[in-house]
């Protein structure tokens, strides 16, 4: 995952990152947390018309100059982008989202780093109970904890991985996946969908999550939810606060 755009140093500016630069599993650890906690998940580009871009540049320009997000395949993209600065071993692989009602497409994108013998999943972009740092592939049927939430990953007889999140002391599936790499272009059908598509979320309402080492802030549609250790604050905002929220809490501006 390569662009003309991408500087590693901009990156580590762009994400508060001050640490060493290694092609090991603390540097991982490390970068995606950073990332997690500096970029938001964002489809504001959705919500003003326009499809999302899959050129490696754009994405570099929009993330690290212009300080937006993105959603999973810009947040990932970029995640892409500095692995391969660091020479760490990745490939993308295609997941199906499993908590809608019914059965959907393999539309979410989510990263295979390898350090240290190791295989790590690595997702940066799956919204409110996205992991919030790499996952061993190897560390099977395990509650994994993760600041204050739980994660499990199982395997079936076929190779299909499973990801769980702990939602209210509840085991609920999030996404499935197997191994096989995937091209970056085979998700430029996925991006046009959720781009574009009626049914599609990104398309129906405004959606923000800005994860934080305390918790998490998710803003749908005109409603803020706010996620601590402490429990869960719901409330409406009008088009006056959204603006201040975006502003001060996402560090972002309307587009």
């Amino acid at each position: 995952m390569h662009s003309n755009n991408f500087d590693l140093l901009s990156y580590f500016h762009r994400i508060n990152y001050t640490g060493p630069a290694a092609a090991d599993t603390v540097t991982l650890h490390a970068l995606m947390r950073h990332q997690l906690f500096a970029v938001p998940f964002e489809n504001l580009d959705v919500q003003a018309g326009r499809i999302v871009s899959l050129d490696p540049d754009e994405i570099a320009d929009k993330v690290l100059k212009q300080h937006r997000g993105g959603y999973c395949y810009e947040v990932n993209g970029l995640f892409a982008m500095a692995l391969e600065a660091l020479s760490i071993p990745y490939r993308f692989v295609a997941a199906r989202p499993m908590f809608y009602p019914v059965r959907r497409p393999k539309t979410h994108m989510a990263v295979i780093a390898e350090v240290d013998g190791r295989q790590w999943l690595c997702d940066l972009g799956f919204g409110s109970y996205g992991i919030r740092a790499p996952m061993a592939l190897d560390d099977l049927d395990s509650d994994i904890i993760q600041d204050f939430d739980t994660f499990r990953l199982s395997r079936d007889a076929s190779g299909e991985y499973l990801l769980q999140a702990k939602v209210e002391g509840e085991w609920c599936n999030q996404y499935g996946f197997d191994l096989t790499p995937q091209e970056w272009i085979d998700f430029a059908p996925a991006n046009y969908l959720n781009s574009t598509h009626p049914d599609a979320i990104f398309v129906h309402k405004r959606v923000i999550v800005q994860h934080k080492p305390e918790g998490r802030l998710i803003l749908l549609g005109d409603r803020l939810k706010t996620v601590t250790a402490n429990g869960v604050e719901n409330r409406q905002l009008t088009d006056d606060e959204i603006t201040e929220l975006l502003k001060h809490q996402f560090g972002l501006s309307a587009v």
